[in-house]
Formats: structure tokens, sequence, C-alpha cells
């Protein structure tokens, strides 16, 4: 038998301290909605299993750009450094200017959006959506990295705010 426990409002704003002080590593993931790109900022994105290579992320919406990025077959998880902490805040921003004359981009031969300029960009194929309370959980399968630069300061959210990790950052 399966209980379905109502949250209580208390809870829900505990739940949201919780997780605002855990840091998370912050992305860019694109896709293509007909003929135009689309994307989002999400700090949500986890390794999954490295044998065969997946990650997973969370949607909040199924409207707008999330709705066309769960809707897509395949995307792109662009993984942020320091240095795109104005990407990261175009793409978070609902109308943000995203896909401009001004930034680096262009389609893959799949028809994904690539942005340059990031830490990793991973593109991936979906293999599936699954609704969890008021999200939607997504699967995806790597099916290659297109960019990388592990010298790059990895970009973190914390405490509603962006974060740079740095060699200072590490304990003994």
């Amino acid at each position: 038998m399966t209980s379905t426990r109502i949250s209580s409002p208390v809870l829900v704003d505990r739940f949201k301290d919780a997780f605002r002080n855990h840091p998370a590593g912050v992305a860019v993931i694109t896709a293509r909605s007909g003929e135009a790109p689309v994307g989002l900022t999400a700090s949500s994105v986890a390794s999954v299993s490295a044998e065969p290579p997946i990650l997973a992320f969370s949607l909040a919406s199924q409207a707008g750009s999330a709705g066309a990025v769960s809707a897509a077959e395949t995307i792109v998880v662009h993984l942020l450094s320091d240095a795109n902490v104005e990407l990261a805040r175009s793409f978070a921003r609902p109308g943000g200017e995203r896909f401009t004359d001004s930034r680096q981009w262009s389609w893959l031969p799949g028809g994904e959006p690539l942005l340059y300029g990031t830490a990793f960009a991973l593109r991936c194929r979906i293999l599936s959506r699954t609704p969890v309370g008021a999200s939607v959980l997504v699967a995806a399968q790597l099916e290659e990295v297109l960019e990388t630069n592990d010298n790059a300061a990895p970009l973190v959210y914390h405490n509603r705010s962006f974060h740079r990790l740095s060699a200072g950052s590490l304990l003994p």
C-alpha cells in the first residue's frame, strides 16, 4: 500500500532551505524546438552511470523552454565554468537573451544548438521522462563530448548566488 502525504508549507520551506545551502554545479541545456533553438539554466544535472554514461536532470515546468527541452530527442548539456556566469544568468532569466548574434553558438549536424566556450559540452539522447511531484526527471545517455576545458574553474550555485571553485577552495 502506498501512502501519499501532502507537504506542509513549513516542510516545503525547510526543504528549500536545505537545498539552498547545498551547492550544485551549473549547466545550460539546449535543444531544438521546431526551427528555433531553446535553452535553460539547470543546477540539477547529475551523473547517474559511467557504463553506459548516463546523466539526469529535473525540469520544474513543462512550459516554455523546459517543455521544449523535455520533448526533444537529443540535447546538449553545457557544464559551465566561472567564465560562463553571464551565460548562466541569461539562460536562467525568463525572456533572457539567449541565442543572439553576439553569442557564439552554432547548429550541430543533429540539429542541436551548441554554445561555445563552456567547460564541457555533452551531446545526449533522452532515454526517459518521469513525472515526479510537480517536476519531470529526465535521463539522457551521452553520445558525444563536444567541447572540453577541464582546467576551467567550475561554476557553482549556492544560496541563490553563483560561485567559483578554485584550487584555493581545496581542503587538506
